[in-house]
């Protein structure tokens, strides 16, 4: 459990830059700050899936909130408009707790009042409960509910139109609207006494990290009706927003069934290790629903599914959290997208097509494939669904495919060009490529290599010595060529690009998944001195700087328009899951000894606090590269927590993932 107390509550700039977020598993989402107040466009009660996992709409931005004591109304509420916080209801929080759903408790002239919400599973719906714990004998109280509805485009913001058609549906316990056609009907299922239209726009929203970014920052939102209750102990008040028909008098069932779930959730830890029951819980608010089978959203808010990160992120999310089906799932949804022996860096989302400008997302799809059999024992679903695939994408990538992707008669693989952004490393702005990182990029080179080691392992079990030899020739090929061509002698570390013989000796995080991957190019001295460099120039309390902060392109703060953060994007700014990898390395090339995982399970305290810091429960995509490390971009990130996962289990409490029965650590 997470809590805040009254005093954190109680003041502002605490309880507003605490977040908190709620997911569905289709892709839907609600979150918010404990203050009450939206600070994004993104913050809301209801973002629906449309179109599972994408098609994604802000329905409901907030209830307005209002407590009547005999005739003295208070309103419970917190607004930012420009230059004024009203009404100040963040004032009367006494707590606020994550248990297992975020949990706000008011207290005000003798009346203590708790909401809790939480998304349903597999549905586009948000379910808020009012609760009167404590009230003088005799008190007569109300509560009035002011929805704020959006509809939207959930990147977009609303402002007043004419174009809104204000009409409701008013029945016994269920209200509904469709203010615009195109989008869906919005229903309120509830037990209140009364429902009175409304019909008025709040208008001038003011969203401070919207300013931040450099985005539009204001919004008007429409109050359709109103909701009023008398509140007693014995019956809870409550409102069910949905896209479909809920029925209200289910909601305790609804209430037990979403605790259950969640409780299965965290007792899936694989040992007990308070990080790794919190991770454990984190990780499985990015599995989510595509067809039949599953998908990664890769980061909340913006974020949909990303190949790239959905293949980083996988060992972790999945195989570390007792969902190894889900892995699988994800494993056969990826196959079916390969097209011209590259997976999709984006998927598209409502009918848009999938991209495939990524050089080392189908290089990882090899890894997470690896990571999985070796851990479930199921290399008959890797001979029968992806061995054929990735036969294919070995020889798309020896002819040539997309964007220069191919290998060369040295035995490395090119990509890109000064217009492409192929690597994880891929701010663009306009036609502005910030780290075009083009030719022969370091991490390239490991996953290759990596891939073709997996390939040469596979091709033993299943199509014999010809193709095992094709593939080891292949690798050692790859394998002497980088330790002639990538060794700079002058830093006792690697060159992060090599094109056209031009050698880019910008120290950065890459060259460490060349120590990390499974196979592994170098010998064990010079494996040290990468990890040893990196350590020094690069490493964070909350993770690894992309770019040394002596390198006169170094960027300490990540803010400003989109302009200057995609220029800051990977120019030093620290991302966390580089630390599962920089774990990963330092622990093997020290042996796995007890006293380098103690010195590795002290690397990720600073992103244990980060579960208490910005979204609670979270860990963020980046930070600044300067102390003191603010969290920035998305608020909650998958391959952030999952290779924090993946490292603490498999690195330092060296658990063994999936076959490891719960509660047990080494």
């Amino acid at each position: 459990m997470i809590s805040l107390n009254k005093t954190e509550c109680r003041d502002l700039e605490v309880s507003i830059a605490r977040e908190w977020l709620e997911t569905n598993a289709i892709g839907g989402f609600a979150c918010g700050t404990v203050a009450g107040a939206n600070t994004r466009r993104y913050h809301g009660l209801l973002t629906a899936a449309l179109h599972p996992p994408g098609g994604r709409v802000l329905l409901l931005s907030k209830l307005e909130e209002t407590l009547v004591i005999g005739e003295k109304r208070i309103d419970l509420s917190t607004n930012e408009y420009a230059g004024v916080i009203h009404p100040l209801g963040y004032e009367y929080l006494s707590s606020f707790r994550l248990d297992p759903f975020p949990i706000f408790t008011f207290e005000v002239e003798g009346v203590k009042l708790e909401k809790t919400l939480f998304m349903l599973d597999d549905s586009n719906t948000v379910q808020v409960e009012y609760r009167l714990l404590e009230s003088a004998v005799g008190s007569d109280l109300h509560l009035e509910l002011f929805p704020l509805i959006a509809f939207r485009d959930y990147h977009s913001t609303t402002h007043e139109n004419n174009a809104l058609n204000p009409q409701i549906q008013n029945e016994k316990n269920l209200v509904s609207l469709q203010p615009y056609s195109g989008l869906p009907r919005l229903y309120f299922s509830h037990n209140a006494e009364t429902c009175e239209d409304e019909g008025y726009w709040y208008r001038n929203f003011f969203y401070r990290i919207e300013q931040e970014r450099g985005m539009d920052a204001r919004e008007d939102l429409f109050n359709p009706f109103m909701l009023r209750w008398k509140l007693k102990k014995e019956q809870a008040a409550i409102v069910i927003a949905s896209t479909e028909q809920q029925d209200v008098s289910r909601a305790a069932e609804f209430r037990e069934r979403e605790l259950g779930r969640r409780k299965t959730v965290a007792e899936k830890a694989l040992c007990h290790d308070s990080f790794v029951r919190a991770l454990t819980v984190a990780a499985n608010q990015f599995l989510v629903r595509r067809g039949d089978d599953w998908t990664v959203i890769a980061g909340y808010p913006w974020f949909t599914d990303w190949g790239r990160d959905t293949m980083i992120s996988l060992p972790g999310l999945t195989l570390f959290t007792g969902n190894a089906e889900i892995a699988k799932g994800v494993l056969r949804d990826t196959a079916r997208h390969v097209d011209r022996g590259m997976i999709p860096n984006r998927f598209g989302d409502s009918g848009e097509v999938d991209a495939f400008n990524t050089a080392d997302a189908t290089l990882w799809f090899f890894e997470a494939a690896r990571a999985y059999a070796a851990a479930t024992g199921d290399y008959e679903f890797v001979r029968k669904e992806l061995y054929s695939v990735f036969a294919g994408i070995i020889d798309w990538h020896i002819q040539g495919t997309r964007y220069n992707i191919k290998m060369l008669e040295n035995g490395l693989l090119n990509a890109g060009s000064d217009e492409t952004q192929l690597t994880w490393m891929d701010a663009k702005v306009g036609d502005y490529v910030v780290t075009p990182r083009c030719g022969q990029p370091v991490e390239i080179q490991a996953l290759w290599y990596n891939a073709l080691k997996i390939m040469e392992d596979l091709a033993q079990r299943f199509s014999g010595e010809d193709a095992r030899q094709r593939y080891s020739k292949l690798a050692v090929t790859a394998c002497e060529t980088f330790n002639q061509l990538f060794w700079n002698s002058e830093k006792n570390c690697l060159y992060d690009v090599i094109d056209n013989n031009v050698q880019d000796a910008s120290i950065r995080p890459n060259q460490i998944l060349a120590v990390s991957l499974h196979h592994s190019m170098l010998s064990k001295d010079r494996a040290r001195a990468v990890v040893e460099i990196v350590q020094c120039e690069l490493l964070t309390p909350v993770g690894l700087r992309t770019l040394a902060p002596s390198d006169p392109h170094y960027r300490p703060r990540y803010e400003g328009d989109q302009l200057s953060r995609d220029s800051a994007y990977h120019q030093g700014t620290v991302w966390p899951w580089l630390l599962g990898p920089f774990i990963s390395a330092y622990v093997r090339v020290h042996d796995g000894t007890a006293a380098a995982r103690e010195y590795a399970h002290g690397l990720l305290h600073g992103l244990e606090e980060q579960l208490n810091t910005a979204c609670l429960g979270q860990i963020s995509e980046i930070f600044d590269a300067d102390a003191p490390h603010r969290p920035r971009g998305c608020f909650a990130q998958a391959w952030s927590v999952a290779e924090s996962l993946r490292a603490l289990c498999e690195d330092v409490y060296q658990v063994a993932p999936a076959t490891q029965p719960a509660g047990k650590a080494s």
